[in-house]
């Protein structure tokens, strides 16, 4: 039976709001730079745009900038939210080479699921209060404490970023990226991919990770043995 009011006359149905189509009124700074990440993700960098992500939430762009300046502060908003994912705790209980090589993994692991955010965020400078800057605290605390210079601490910091973010991109790579196919002019290069290939194959392993473990051994035990060498740090 319809509902009717009190006059005897059918009530009008309630109106709702469009499935994933927020009004501007619970629009929220979250909301759109987690939009923003979504639509990279699925359409890459060019998608992060003020006029695409209103039309994703079915508002106008104006209603955006109440939550957020601009693009600036839009894209430094998504590297908040990555930064977020990334986890520092092994900073609080690992020894300094362990807790970087933990770091690592938490790190690239969350970077190869957005490869397109790689390059975009490497380049773009740290804004005021950022979520980033704190990480970067815990690790540079953990490196100082453990004897780096403050001089050399930073500049370790970013050669294994640099490692985990190109690392991040070769496990979004195909496996078989470097196959150099049936060729008799690189005999030495094809013998070793073939080589490389069996072994892999044998132990279940991704050619990313084994190059990324690899890599991540050889860079923190360099790390050490600047550390222990104090001509090279200056100390």
């Amino acid at each position: 039976m319809a509902n009717r009011n009190g006059d005897g006359a059918a009530a009008a149905p309630p109106t709702r709001r469009r499935v994933g189509r927020p009004s501007a009124g619970v629009l929220s700074k979250r909301l759109i730079t987690e939009t923003c990440l979504r639509l990279i993700d699925e359409r890459g960098t060019e998608a992060a745009s003020m006029r695409a992500i209103a039309a994703e939430l079915g508002v106008r762009p104006s209603a955006l900038y109440n939550h957020v300046a601009g693009y600036n502060e839009l894209i430094a908003g998504v590297r908040e939210l990555i930064s977020e994912r990334i986890p520092t705790d092994a900073f609080e209980r690992e020894p300094w080479e362990a807790a970087l090589a933990t770091w690592a993994h938490h790190y690239r692991d969350v970077f190869a699921a957005h490869p397109s955010l790689v390059a975009l965020l490497a380049v773009l400078p740290l804004a005021e209060e950022s979520v980033t800057t704190v990480m970067y605290e815990a690790v540079i605390a953990k490196l100082v404490d453990a004897g780096w210079p403050e001089t050399h601490a930073v500049t370790v910091l970013v050669a294994l970023e640099s490692f985990v973010l190109g690392s991040a991109l070769d496990l979004s790579a195909p496996d078989d990226m470097l196959d150099p196919g049936p060729r008799d002019d690189v005999p030495r290069f094809s013998s070793a991919y073939r080589a490389r290939a069996k072994l892999l194959a044998q132990t279940g392993t991704r050619p990313a990770d084994a190059s990324f473990e690899l890599g991540l051994r050889a860079l923190i035990a360099g790390f050490s043995a600047e550390l222990a060498n104090p001509s090279t740090t200056g100390r």
